[in-house]
């Protein structure tokens, strides 16, 4: 199996500001522990793929450092690596205009490294995938290229995902429609649509060609819109229906690309029974871990009661201490404090978040390094909120990374208040 992995991860991630401030959408934190972008780098290794290109851009810092400490697991000497690609200005002065244009950029590595297969991936997709499996449908079906697709509602689909058309009885596409107002449906059944996963296997000489004819037209360089409809009028492209390694009854594939997708995908992880398993040993999801000592929650006795620190349906990573504090339906990633008296519901608290005593917090996620003083409030006046922090349309209230929500910042905007 000759397949170079090539992820595509220089996305801008606007719709998840405020954490794209600082970091590139693949490199956020994501359950605890993860980053987003692991959950690609694991279905790579578990697939056995072990030539993989990470294509970043944009604030890219985390995202190496993350690489380095997390996925320096190759051997050179098997002709194994995982690298990161950031434009190389080989072809031009531009950085990546597409997705397509992002692979034509790295030509030159693509034709020296010279591999059967590319597989083109995304950074910032939640899910569990064989690839392997994808490779042999791709070589049953004699395709040219390959669309992994997943069948959604077609409501859902509309304006918000590109659409397969199929053949009726066989897997060759014969439409593409990059986010269309009204999806085609599937052949007999109606209410639903293929929407693609914008995951893309391709013959190298194939797709070579294709990207160096897209580069001298005047296009999105894209592939949903550009590449995959081109190769159609010529080629075999074919669309597989996604295999999902989760071993749940309901198929589990997540772009959480907005703070809304992003946060009721955490939400899920501390459910009675969540839709993604973090716990199959079978499909192990890799991370960097630090050496930090093991979660710890506290209960004192004093006088006129005690301070029971306790955790109740939810992710506790190391390093965390529940000082006489409650926390439940929340994730807590590494070093993570919650003070005496204070309680946390429904939030997403990032690594050396510290929350101060007697603080109330509900639906927020509060990002790395946050220090929140004591009495405060977060998530139960939604107007003061905006006055300080971003919310969404759906009450979800971010507090951007290195905040410092000191004393001296709440009695100012107590005093506000009352002028």
């Amino acid at each position: 199996m000759s397949i170079l992995a090539m992820i595509l991860a220089g996305g801008k991630g606007e719709r998840l500001h405020p954490l794209t401030i600082h970091r590139a959408k693949p490199a956020v934190p994501f359950g605890g522990i993860y980053r987003i972008i692991d959950f690609t780098l694991s279905n790579c290794i578990n697939s056995g793929i072990r030539k993989i290109a990470v294509l970043p851009q944009y604030k890219s810092l985390s995202l190496d450092k993350h690489l380095r400490l997390a996925w320096n697991l190759f051997s050179g000497e098997l002709s194994e690596y995982i690298i990161s690609v950031p434009p190389q200005q080989r072809v031009g002065e531009k950085w990546y205009q597409g997705t397509a244009d992002a692979i034509y950029q790295n030509i030159y590595m693509i034709e020296k490294d010279a591999p059967d297969h590319i597989l083109v991936l995304a950074g910032d997709h939640i899910y569990k995938m064989d690839y392997s499996e994808m490779f042999r449908f791709h070589k049953e079906q004699n395709a040219d290229a390959t669309v992994a697709a997943i069948e959604i509602p077609k409501k859902s689909a509309a304006a918000a995902f590109g659409v397969l058309e199929v053949e009726k009885d066989d897997c060759r596409i014969i439409g593409f429609e990059e986010k269309p107002r009204n999806p085609k449906h599937l052949p007999g059944q109606p209410d639903l649509a293929f929407a693609s996963m914008g995951i893309y296997l391709f013959n190298t000489k194939t797709l070579v060609e294709h990207l160096k004819s897209d580069a001298l037209q005047d296009t999105a360089h894209d592939f949903g819109k550009n590449i995959v409809p081109q190769m159609m009028k010529a080629s075999r492209v074919c669309a597989y229906n996604f295999k999902d390694e989760n071993k749940k009854e309901a198929k589990y594939w997540r772009d959480v690309g907005t703070i809304a997708a992003y946060w009721e995908a955490n939400m899920d992880l501390v459910s009675v029974d969540p839709l993604l398993n973090l716990y199959d040993k079978a499909w192990p999801i890799r991370t960097y871990q630090a050496q930090n000592p093991p979660a710890k929650f506290v209960f004192a006795q004093e006088k006129k009661g005690g301070r029971l620190g306790i955790a109740l349906d939810s992710i506790v990573a190391h390093g965390c201490i529940v000082s006489g504090g409650r926390v439940q339906n929340s994730v807590l990633s590494p070093n993570v404090r919650v003070n005496s008296y204070s309680e946390v519901y429904d939030s997403i608290l990032m690594e050396n978040v510290d929350i101060g005593r007697h603080c109330r917090i509900r639906k927020a996620i509060i990002d790395k390094d946050v220090t929140i003083a004591p009495h405060t409030e977060i998530g139960y006046d939604l107007e003061k909120d905006k006055k300080h922090y971003h919310v969404t349309p759906s009450g979800i209230v971010v507090i951007a990374k290195g905040t410092e929500v000191s004393e001296e910042a709440r009695a100012t905007a107590m005093a506000e208040e009352r002028m």
